[in-house]
Order: C-alpha cells, then structure tokens, then sequence
C-alpha cells in the first residue's frame, strides 16, 4: 500500500511566482536557460541550471556549479524569494494544455516504496545521471523539483480536487511563457481533507512513475543515504520521503515519440520501400502529412513523401507487454533489421523527437538534408505503461513524451524538519 504524507512546501509568494517558477532542469540546454533567465535574478534557473552564472562552456558537472546551486537556494530564502509553509500540507497542481486539464497531488512519496516496488518504474536509469541528481539533493538538502506520478483513478481523490477546484480561489493561476500553458496551484489545509488524500494513497496498491525515473532514484537514494548516517533514526524524518506529483492515470496525455534517422543503411529510398514492403503494407500519401490512427501503424517521411505504414497481421506478440509495444515493433522489423541500428541509446545515427514538436520538426529535419528519414509512432497509452511495471519489465528507451511538462519552482520539498 502506498504511503505519503503532506510537507511544509517552500514556495515563491504569489506576486513573484511567474519570476521564480521554471521548465524542468531536463528539457533545455545550459544556453537556453541562461537565455530564459536573462537579467532575472529570481529566475530558479539559477538554483536548478547553476552554470547559467559561470562563464559560458562551464561544465554543469564542475563542482563549483553543486556548490553555487546551494549559494543561490539560501539566497532566495534569504530574500523571501522562497517561503516556506508553516503547516504540512498537500497541494493541487492544475495543467492545462490545448483546451484540456489535468489534477494532480503535490504529496510526500515514501522512500521505502521506492525501494520496495511500491512505486513502480517502466524505464532504466544511467548511473551518472542518477549521480548528478544525487549531488544536486544533497547540496540542497532539498528536492528542487517533483516527480511526475500517475495514479489509478479514484472516485473520492477526483471529487475533493473537485470541490477545491470550485470553491475557492487558486494561489497561483498563471501562463507558462513559451508554450503558452496554464498552470494553477491551491493549497489544501483543511485536517479532514489532508486525512482522507493520505487514507485513499494508503488503499492503492502501487504508484506508477510517468516522468522523472532519474530525479525519483536520486530523491530516494538520498533519502536513504541520509537514513543510514543518521544513529538516531526513527522513520519519520522528513528525509524518509521525496516531492512528487501525482495525477489520475485517465487524466494524463501521452504524445507520440518519433524518430529521425541519417542514413538508409546503403539502400536507396525504392530499395529502402521495398524492404518495408516484407512486413508492412505501405500507402503513399503523397506530401499530405498522415498519421497513424491505432497501434501497429506507422507514419513515414521520405523524400518529401509521407506513407502510411500498417505492419501485417500476426508480426506482433500482443500477450507480451514490451514485445506488442510499437516501439519494439519499429525497433526490432524497422530500425534493427533494416537499418542496422541496435542501440538506441548510443548510436548516433538516429535522434528523436517529441510529439509536441509536431511533424513540421520531422519534416524540417529530413528536408535539411540532416536526417533521411523520419518515423512517427502511434503514442503508448498509460495502461501499457502501468501493465509493464505491474509485469516487473522495463519499456524500450525513447518510448514516452508526457505533455504538459511540470512547471519548476512552485513547491519544494525540504528534507530536513527545520
């Protein structure tokens, strides 16, 4: 059963929320943040993306970067640029994007669940990511930035999010810059209210990481680093849990993730066709951008031509959870066995692209002469993603793109009582 509990959120005051608050660490490059941040000293890129204030070129590994990360979050607090709550609570994070809005639950996820399987995870996580994770939690004895959770849906969670989201006034209520998102925040106080959220976690019998597999290792790891250290331990120190988000498993937009690839392995474009022709039906939709309407069909770009690619009945093992899985499919019959790419993790002739990019990125990419071609996927839905970390397996690598991103800044969890 899944433990959480409510936290005393270090937040920016509401007038300088859209000063402070941030896109993820992950999404963007060292110069883009340092473009994004400008002249805002405010700006947690700052804390999150600290080479932004050394010269350009300066490593956002060099150990001086860990330590002005921990300079800037103690100058924000000390400018009241950070505040932290009294009172432990729990907080509703609202999304919306294009038209659609999503709720989650900004909560205090259990170490231990990590560690025991109770927080399911679908991908694998690299080491020195981890690492770097690890180094910026410890310097700030904080989490700066909360993990995307999914939960099974839940009628009681649905309607008190609900009343809140009807009755009363949100503390942020903003438009991220760039995407043009709305995101809106409230806080819950109320003791009955706070009961009942941690009273439905504890009846679920499993979390489930959307986003974030890298920051959920590090928070964790921390925390039981810290638990080790500590002679006096008890289990309720507030390093024994990390910030995460938690949305409805219905409410969630997976986007398509697609792939680019340099070269066609030797083959020209009619040979390349024709090989496809083995395992799929092909239809060319001339230069009317097509996309794949169910799993198994796939979208093609190719010479400035686009073509709809269904694979023949009986290629896909749809009883094994990873092997039905699209990405497995284009994997293993496309880029694999035609195109001689084995790893997508390291090989450099393949890139990827996430679907809110759209297939004008596609297209650009391949009519630049960078790319040769590009493959669009029908997008993974979240019951697959839940089936296989129910199964104990792990998804393909590039196989997900959750949109909208969690906005940065509007919480942070502290992990120590203080």
């Amino acid at each position: 059963m899944a433990t959480i509990k409510p936290f005393r959120g270090l937040r920016p005051p509401k007038e300088l929320v859209e000063q402070v608050e941030s896109r993820p660490y992950d999404v963007l490059e060292s110069e883009e943040a340092r473009v994004e941040a400008g002249d805002n000293e405010k700006s947690l890129y700052h804390i999150i993306k600290p080479e932004i204030n050394f010269p350009v070129g300066t490593s956002e590994y060099d150990p001086r970067v860990y330590e002005e990360a921990a300079r800037q979050f103690q100058k924000f607090q000390d400018n009241g640029w950070l505040i932290q709550d009294k009172d432990e609570h729990y907080y509703i994070y609202a999304q919306t994007m294009n038209g659609k809005t999503q709720y989650g639950l900004v909560i205090g996820a259990y170490v231990e669940d990590y560690m025991n399987g109770v927080i399911k995870k679908h991908e694998l996580t690299r080491r020195d990511k981890e690492e770097d994770r690890m180094k910026h939690v410890r310097v700030n004895n904080a989490n700066m930035e909360p993990v995307f959770f999914a939960y099974p849906d839940n009628e009681v969670l649905d309607k008190l999010i609900m009343r809140y989201v009807a009755n009363y006034q949100p503390e942020y209520d903003f438009i991220a810059p760039i995407d043009g998102f709305g995101h809106k925040l409230w806080v819950i106080s109320d003791a009955t209210d706070i009961a009942t959220i941690t009273e439905e976690f504890r009846k679920m019998p499993a979390l489930y990481i959307a986003d974030g597999h890298h920051r959920s290792a590090a928070a964790a790891l921390v925390g039981a680093e810290k638990a080790k250290q500590n002679p006096n331990h008890k289990g309720d120190e507030e390093y024994n849990y990390f910030m995460a988000v938690a949305f409805q498993a219905s409410q969630l937009t997976i986007l398509d993730y697609n792939r680019v690839v340099k070269d066609l392995n030797g083959r020209t474009p009619e040979e390349f066709l024709a090989a496809l022709a083995e395992d799929f039906d092909i239809e060319c939709q001339g230069k009317e951008r097509v996309h794949p309407s169910r799993k198994h069909q796939f979208s093609l770009y190719l010479d400035g031509y686009w073509y709809l690619l269904t694979l023949h009945d009986g290629l896909a093992d749809d009883s094994d959870p990873i092997g039905g899985l699209d990405v497995s499919v284009s994997s293993n019959l496309i880029l694999d066995k035609l195109l001689n790419i084995k790893d997508l993790r390291s090989d450099k002739r393949i890139d990827f692209v996430g679907g809110l990019r759209g297939y004008e990125e596609l297209e650009r990419r391949v009519d630049s002469g960078e790319m040769k071609m590009a493959l669009a996927l029908y997008p993974v839905s979240m019951q697959e993603i839940m089936n296989i970390a129910d199964s104990g397996k792990i998804m393909p690598p590039k196989a997900t793109w959750f949109e909208p991103k969690l906005r940065s800044g509007l919480v942070i969890h502290k992990l120590s009582n203080d």
